[in-house]
């Protein structure tokens, strides 16, 4: 049976704190978590204030700088109304009175809100995953992070099979305590925004590394796509399931692993029942089996973030006796304590190690002969989690002559320890085989099932009043570019219906190249060109990646730059600001003999191409064949030809996983890749 993951668990968390004056426990107010201290409301708009409360009861709403609104509560305990805001400023107070509480939020402030959403390059924060995803400038950006205008909510992680009435975050204000756990991406978004309009920015932030798009449309959307029709019908049917494993869940004890001040290192030392599982005298023979290596994914354990202990009995031969040994495990994703005959020989307890090679040196005097146990405890985060090398990347030698090695890949005996949901690890006693006792669920949903982000982590949002969106998503729908223009489609018009905003502006980033296990492959490059052909939906706009990727990192360090283009496509769009705002966009294509010429829009004084970078033009005739060809700018276009090809019919520009930029405008700003073939391939 797999195991049910990440499910919701609202019951277990608490709202931000708010002042309340209430003079009974009868009926109580109630507002979203949206609704708190250091907030942001949409400046001159009809915001939109909803919550619960007494049934018939008046609801009265009133900000102070001179506006109020009134409503009944419904039936259901339901109520909604809207509250006028005026050009923006602050701080202001804003007050929810009901029947006999009210509810007052400080330090409000009106200006311009934007959602910022996606996977893991939107999720990246400011401080970077170190060691091994960094962000440029971010020392100096969190040391200079004052500024009162900016604000952030964070949407804690979660997932659930039907739409939840609420998130767990607060509002939180811009400072150098605090900006390094922000959306570096959705940060350098706003303090452009802010630095060019003087005026309060806030982000609500809603993103998870690692997911595809169809994770965050609704379900009920998707039901008119017929690849995922039947699944979402599927979460309808497991509600009363998923609320019997949520009460089970709320019984475990847990730790809160979330990265605070007061603990910045919340991996380190953690007791998933330590003792028992690294005790060579515990029985492992009941264990189940897992061939190592292996993702936790491709087993029954299924989409899993959380702890899980493995154990390897191996035999170490009399001629190793008092030698030192290596022991090499691979990668593994995302955090490891291993031990040997219960004695700890090496750890990597830190964030930003998933990809790193495991290499453990074993002391001459702790070496034994005959039969010891390997022990590993595993602390999957997000997305993939295991081990992650080859079989040759699993084994132990003598340090002193790596040529002879005993291989510890293969069979090894496993148990789950805890479950991971949002930065609560649940944790399952060994002893009492608490996790075997789970309810049933029968269809196990993940961060990567459809429409349950968003169910959890977009719905109870809506319908807040937004300026924007933004969204830095694609790299887990590459392979997928037909599909994914119709998921684009999908989740825009889902949204703009949802947030209640037909025309709400729609920015994203173009993926940045990696190379996805082939740098000449081209799925990635597919993939980008469908969210170029996007741009046909009204209201969108793309940042370009191509010069500021990484070819060997899928998390590149340039978010700065990132959230700067996303923020001149708003400004130059949305707030009336002259500047530069696209590269050169393919307007159209014509065949001249044995030459194609392309035209562009956003040129503004001229096209340039960079010679230093390797040629990143191809064209082919009839039979579809991409000959690298010679490009050479004509005026305010672009000529493509080749000797190969006599008789020319499509263009492809960057369309590699690993292409790089060579095509830019006056203002610096690349092209995206584009090809002009009519499908696109990938």
């Amino acid at each position: 049976m797999k195991i049910f993951n990440r499910l919701l668990n609202i019951a277990l968390l608490v709202l931000p704190l708010l002042t309340i004056v209430s003079c009974t426990t009868q009926a109580p107010l109630e507002i979203p978590a949206i609704f708190s201290d250091n907030m942001v409301l949409q400046q001159n708009s009809q915001a939109v204030i909803w919550g619960k409360g007494q049934p018939n009861s008046e609801i009265v709403v009133t900000g102070d700088w001179g506006n109020r609104a009134t409503t009944v509560v419904e039936a259901d305990s339901s109520w909604q109304t809207t509250l006028s805001t005026i050009e923006a400023g602050g701080p202001y107070t804003l007050t929810v009175s009901g029947s006999d509480t009210v509810i007052t939020i400080n330090n409000v402030m009106l200006g311009e809100v934007w959602l910022a959403s996606g996977q893991s390059n939107m999720e990246m924060p400011l401080a970077g995953w170190l060691p091994n995803n960094p962000v440029e400038h971010s020392a100096e950006v969190i040391a200079g992070a004052s500024n009162p205008n900016i604000r952030m909510f964070t949407v804690a992680r979660n997932v659930t099979s039907s739409p939840a009435t609420d998130v767990t975050g607060s509002w939180v204000v811009s400072s150098p305590e605090t900006a390094g756990s922000f959306s570096a991406t959705a940060l350098f978004f706003a303090r452009k925004l802010q630095a060019e309009l003087k005026i309060p920015v806030g982000i609500i932030h809603s993103s998870w590394g690692g997911t595809p798009m169809e994770a965050w449309i609704s379900p009920d959307m998707l039901t008119i796509d017929k690849d995922f029709k039947d699944l979402t019908k599927k979460l309808k049917q497991i509600a009363p399931q998923e609320a019997a494993y949520k009460k089970w869940l709320s019984g475990m004890k847990s730790i809160n692993l979330e990265t605070t001040e007061e603990n910045p290192q919340p991996y380190q030392g953690i007791d998933i029942f330590n003792q028992y599982f690294t005790n060579t005298e515990t029985d492992i023979t009941n264990w189940k089996s897992m061939q190592l290596p292996s993702s936790f994914e491709a087993t029954e354990i299924g989409e899993f973030d959380g702890a899980v202990w493995f154990a390897k009995e191996i035999v170490i031969p009399q001629d190793w006796a008092g030698k030192e040994l290596t022991l090499t495990l691979g990668a593994i994703d995302d955090i490891d304590v291993t031990y040997l005959n219960g004695k700890e020989i090496g750890a990597h307890e830190q964030e930003g190690f998933w990809q790193a090679n495991r290499v453990y040196t074993i002391p001459a005097a702790e070496v034994t002969t005959g039969k010891v146990r390997l022990t590993v405890k595993v602390l999957d985060l997000q997305g993939g989690g295991g081990f992650m090398g080859t079989d040759k990347s699993m084994r132990l030698f003598r340090t002193d002559d790596p040529s002879v090695a005993i291989s510890v890949a293969g069979e090894w005996k496993y148990k789950v320890g805890g479950q991971l949901i949002a930065h609560q690890l649940y944790l399952f006693d060994p002893e009492k085989d608490s996790f075997s006792k789970r309810p049933k669920v029968d269809l196990v949903i993940s961060s990567q099932t459809p429409g349950v982000l968003y169910n959890a982590m977009i719905s109870p949002l809506t319908p807040f009043s937004l300026k924007g969106t933004i969204w830095y998503q694609g790299e887990a729908n590459v392979g997928r570019a037909g599909q994914y223009m119709r998921l684009t489609s999908m989740l825009i018009t889902n949204w703009r219906n949802r947030f209640k905003n037909e025309t709400m502006p729609f920015y994203y980033v173009q993926l940045a190249p990696w190379n996805y296990g082939d740098p000449s492959g081209i799925s990635s490059a597919g993939l980008r060109d469908a969210q170029r052909r996007m741009l046909d939906i009204p209201n969108t706009g793309m940042a370009v990646t191509l010069d500021i990727g990484n070819v060997n990192d899928i998390h590149p360090a340039k978010k700065q730059e990132v959230g700067e283009r996303l923020a001149l496509w708003a400004l130059a769009n949305d707030y009336g600001i002259e500047t530069p705002f696209s590269g050169p966009l393919l307007r159209g294509h014509e065949v001249i003999g044995n030459k194609v010429r392309l035209t562009f829009e956003h040129v503004y004084d001229g096209l340039v191409l960079k010679s230093k970078i390797p040629n990143q033009f191809g064209i082919a005739g009839k039979d579809g064949v991409f000959y690298p060809a010679t490009a050479k700018i004509v005026n305010e276009t672009i000529e493509v030809s080749t000797p190969k090809v006599k008789e020319p019919v499509n263009v492809r520009y960057a369309y590699k996983n690993g292409a790089e930029a060579s095509l830019f405008n006056s203002a610096g700003l690349p092209a995206p890749s584009f090809s002009t073939e009519v499908e696109i391939k990938e």
